[in-house]
């Protein structure tokens, strides 16, 4: 107990594990809130499929501006983002092709070229290009004040975006034929979401990678399900799920060395999601369980007078 103690006081007292640790509980926070649409939506896959088009972003960017710049990054993989999203609109609607196909395609293309990129920019002998390779897997180590107040601003934008669009969205979700049907304007509603879910996952490249990024948008959603099945208790415990999961990320790997935070962040998420299953008030196997166990106890003794009946 005493160990734990003070290494919570070491995470409060160090400058440092401050910024990492608040900068991953906003990436949890945010992406835990938009994360729950997409999981509804059934585009989970879209998630991930933003974070790795946002890799030839990054590498455009670097070469247009031969800076390291984490907002000139993020400009370049919301710009990357966005005409992924386009293109997976644009396969879906000129083609047969589903939006999962296209997503893998869409995923695939983009995440290749960003390698191709990324090897060309490691070989060109610029000094300045060390530590891009950083963004595959994340680098929270790196965060500073700026970055944490720029992931502050992103939270902002997306918590009030959702709250001030909560109806539309829950609409567009469940019924997006009557939302159409009402005179809503699904098609910018569902660009807009899609531009939400690429601001969420280019916050939380840095600290967790393109690779693992998708993980925080999902994973809490579906952990938050198993406790709920009101939309906007499900928001509130995905955005806390999140959360948890980012300091945990960051107390943990404060107490390894070598830890990096961003996988231990989607572990934790992982773990959370694992109680869930077990534990969930609404879908969790042991509620499961124990109320299949009461049922059959409230029904034998009517299936008891039953069969005596039948024998009398």
């Amino acid at each position: 107990m005493t160990g734990l103690w003070a290494s919570i006081e070491t995470l409060a007292s160090d400058p440092n594990l401050r910024w990492i640790a608040l900068g991953c509980m906003l990436l949890g926070l945010s992406s835990g809130m938009i994360g729950c649409f997409a999981y509804l939506r059934r585009q989970s896959l879209m998630g991930d499929t933003i974070a790795h088009t946002a890799l030839p972003g990054i590498c455009v960017a670097f070469l247009l501006t031969g800076v390291k710049s984490l907002p000139v990054f993020m400009l370049g993989a919301v710009a990357a983002g966005i005409a992924g999203t386009l293109a997976i609109r644009l396969i879906t609607s000129r083609s047969r092709i589903k939006a999962d196909a296209a997503m893998g395609i869409v995923l695939s293309s983009f995440f290749g070229i960003g390698i191709v990129l990324l090897t060309m920019i490691q070989h060109s002998g610029d000094g300045s290009q060390s530590g891009l390779d950083k963004f595959l897997f994340g680098q929270a180590a790196s965060m500073v004040g700026s970055d944490v107040r720029l992931m502050a601003g992103v939270c902002l934008l997306l918590a009030t975006v959702c709250t001030l669009l909560f109806k539309e969205f829950k609409l567009l979700s469940f019924d997006p034929a009557f939302a159409k049907g009402a005179g809503f304007p699904t098609g910018l509603l569902d660009f807009l979401m899609q531009g939400l879910v690429v601001v969420a996952v280019v916050a939380g490249i840095q600290a967790v990678g393109v690779v693992l990024v998708a993980a925080l948008l999902i994973t809490p959603a579906v952990s938050a399900r198993f406790w709920t099945e009101r939309l906007g208790r499900m928001i509130f415990l995905s955005g806390l799920f999140g959360a948890v999961s980012g300091l945990l990320g960051a107390w943990i790997s404060s107490q390894v060395s070598q830890l990096p935070t961003g996988p231990v962040s989607v572990l934790a998420a992982a773990a959370i999601f694992l109680l869930s299953v077990a534990f969930g008030s609404r879908k969790g196997l042991v509620v499961a369980s124990l109320t299949r166990r009461g049922m059959r106890r409230s029904l034998e003794p009517a299936t008891s007078a039953s069969k005596a009946k039948e024998a009398g």
